[in-house]
């Protein structure tokens, strides 16, 4: 009976361990127009911000806009003058996933990031999920938010 019980218990951990070593492939997700058009107007967003490009990011924020970092708040005044001077360089975004949700008029976006930023002179790394939130005005999105939320852990 005691080896029928020890049998048993190889017999499950062993198929508890086999379990583990299975990975299923990530499902694709299949993306509508409009949401595509959203995730790629927000990769050419970080790529504009990482080349300090004003001209470009200044349109695209709307008058409203504010933009939420770990050292406060402000609007799009703020936001674009502190990118033209370099108190924050947005350097590289690492987009590690990305999903999107349209409702009605407003698409938002959530990335999950490593951001390699100059802030204050330092080179820092941090890991966020971002929420960007785009309104869509006169036939043109416009981003309306910007929030960085850092996560605890640099696990991506």
């Amino acid at each position: 009976m005691k080896s029928l019980i020890t049998v048993l218990c190889i017999a499950f951990s062993m198929q508890y361990s086999f379990a583990q070593d299975v990975k299923t492939p990530p499902v694709e997700k299949k993306y509508s127009e409009t949401e595509q058009q959203i995730i790629t107007l927000s990769k050419n967003k970080w790529q504009w911000m990482a080349d300090k490009d004003v001209d470009k990011l200044t349109p695209l924020f709307d008058d409203k806009s504010v933009f939420v970092h770990m050292g406060g708040s402000w609007g799009k005044k703020q936001e674009i003058d502190i990118i033209k001077s370099g108190g924050i360089h947005y350097k590289k975004a690492d987009v590690h996933e990305v999903s999107v949700n349209i409702i009605d008029n407003t698409a938002i976006l959530l990335n999950k990031i490593t951001l390699l930023a100059v802030v204050g002179g330092n080179e820092v790394t941090n890991p966020f999920i971002v929420t960007e939130v785009y309104v869509i005005e006169n036939g043109a999105w416009k981003l309306g938010s910007l929030s960085f939320t850092k996560l605890l852990t640099p696990e991506h």
